[in-house]
């Protein structure tokens, strides 16, 4: 009689072990691999520049985009100045990530590069504003927002490494500037990225355009326009809804300056993109968001002239927000570029932030550097 109530709890409990020991081994493996697939972004220092630093007869300012020639292991920030306080320009830069502490010695401005217009000569005071660029592995690609109150077109061009342009992408008519559509002024062509296989190039305006929305306020963000540029055939070739968060603020003073925007990008791939989303109020001063967009569902609105805020029936881009930069313990300026660097010892990709100091005393050139394993 005991070998067989042996026998039938050896029928119950060996079936029992072994599932609980499966299911033990999936929660195992599921947490371990969720961990190493969860994006995480860890902040590693600032180093910080005062407004009117001189450097090779310019003022360093208006930082409004950066890029990594991985080859040379420097890097590239373009200024925002419209060729007023010296010619239109990008800097070049080293950052020595190999130091065991950030410093003020981490980040050296060792050259600067006049851009030349399409006939061989310094873009004319007030002509340009650039505000994007990206590194193609030979060139440099750099966008301009244009000036709707002077009727100054944006453009996207390719440049040399010596600031020569070599080429001119073309710019959908939706985004020109007309008297009823087109960008808004100082909220366009922000941003700019190549992707890794360098098939494409994107940009985004910073907000919506005229005929699509309004830009984002403290209730509702801004519908934005994600453009995509097939490099091999030199055309665009799609366009994506990405929306903006509403501004940070708790003011419902709408007398102040306030906006948010899709100030820059970098892809990941050819359907995967890191972006920055920065958010000033004078309440809360600058917010700086990062986010994951997925394009994989999102719907091609390039045939779409006007969305004229009906949006609602469009698949826009899928974002995830990784990192709010409000948790750090620092006062943020007015982050403006980001670009993936070189490997850091323990494995991780270096991503560097730079801010655009809007050439104002009261604020300043800010190098942010965090490791993620993006």
């Amino acid at each position: 009689m005991k070998n067989r109530q042996n026998k039938r709890y050896e029928y119950f409990i060996f079936p029992l072990v072994t599932c609980l020991v499966i299911l033990v081994t999936i929660v195992i493996v599921t947490k371990s691999i969720t961990q190493a697939t969860i994006p995480k972004i860890t902040f590693l220092g600032e180093v910080n520049f005062p407004t009117g630093l001189k450097f090779k007869n310019t003022e360093v300012g208006g930082l409004s985009g950066i890029t990594y020639n991985g080859d040379k292991q420097i890097y590239y920030a373009i200024s925002d100045d419209r060729s007023s306080k010296a010619a239109a320009r990008f800097y070049t830069l080293e950052i020595d990530l190999d130091r065991e502490k950030i410093s003020e010695e981490t980040v050296t401005f060792i050259d600067v590069t006049t851009l030349l217009n399409e006939t061989g000569q310094p873009f004319p005071p007030l002509s340009i504003d650039s505000e994007g660029i990206t590194f193609t592995q030979k060139s440099l690609f750099i966008s301009s927002e244009g000036d709707r109150k002077r009727q100054i077109q944006p453009f996207i061009r390719e440049f040399s490494l010596v600031g020569k342009q070599l080429q001119s992408l073309p710019i959908p008519e939706k985004f020109l500037i007309q008297p009823d559509s087109g960008v808004i002024n100082n909220r366009a062509l922000e941003n700019l990225t190549v992707t890794p296989s360098k098939k494409y190039l994107f940009t985004a305006t910073e907000n919506a355009l005229i005929q699509d929305g309004t830009e984002a306020n403290i209730s509702t963000g801004s519908p934005c326009r994600i453009l995509q540029y097939d490099l091999i055939k030199g055309e665009a070739k799609k366009e994506f809804l990405y929306i903006t968060e509403p501004i940070t603020s708790t003011s419902n003073n709408f007398g102040d300056f306030e906006t948010n925007g899709l100030a820059e990008i970098i892809a990941l791939d050819d359907t995967h993109l890191l972006s920055l989303e920065r958010s000033f109020s004078l309440d809360t001063g600058n917010v700086i968001k990062l986010f994951q967009v997925d394009l994989s569902n999102a719907d091609n609105i390039q045939k779409i002239n006007s969305l004229n805020n009906q949006f609602t029936h469009i698949s826009p881009v899928k974002k995830e927000l990784l990192s709010d930069l409000s948790n750090l313990e620092l006062i943020l300026d007015n982050i403006e570029g980001m670009t993936f660097g070189p490997k850091l010892a323990d494995g991780q990709r270096s991503l560097i932030l730079v801010s655009d100091n809007n050439f104002n005393p009261l604020q300043s050139t800010q190098v942010l550097i965090f490791g993620t394993n993006l």
